[in-house]
């Protein structure tokens, strides 16, 4: 199974899910993570790569999504446009199941994209997990 996220890669909404679907019997997951949009602009006026907040992101949600799998996670950096980054992860390692992890209703750019409907539209199944909190921006590199 395929995770798609950003932002929300460790929000409790996402590890239910992960969760729920470990339950039901074995599965794989793979976290991708399309790139942020390089660069991104934090406090101070320094400017930090996109790739390198995607890194501390599945740096931080690995472990969580491994423990809520019950099973090692393994993640990817994708490109930085998502459904080209899912495009490529379908074709290269074959997913049938995507699970795509969304920030809530207002705040979620995938949403406006309509994101979840186009990767069905690539021929898999796709299940929804909204984030009731908006998480913080990522982080400066230390």
């Amino acid at each position: 199974m395929l995770i798609v996220a950003r932002r929300t890669a460790d929000s409790p909404e996402l590890l239910e899910a992960v969760a729920r679907r470990a339950r039901q019997g074995p599965c794989n997951f793979t976290l991708l993570v399309p790139a942020y949009p390089a660069p991104v602009l934090h406090r101070g006026d320094r400017f930090h790569s996109g790739p390198r907040a995607a890194e501390r992101l599945i740096a931080s949600a690995v472990p969580l999504l491994s423990s809520a799998a019950g099973a090692e996670v393994v993640a990817v950096l994708g490109a930085g446009e998502p459904l080209v980054a899912v495009r490529d992860a379908l074709a290269v390692m074959g997913f049938d199941e995507v699970i795509v992890s969304l920030l809530p209703a207002g705040a979620s750019r995938w949403r406006q994209l309509d994101l979840p409907r186009k990767i069905a539209a690539l021929g898999v199944p796709v299940i929804e997990v909204q984030s009731v909190e908006q998480p913080a921006p990522p982080l400066p590199a230390a």
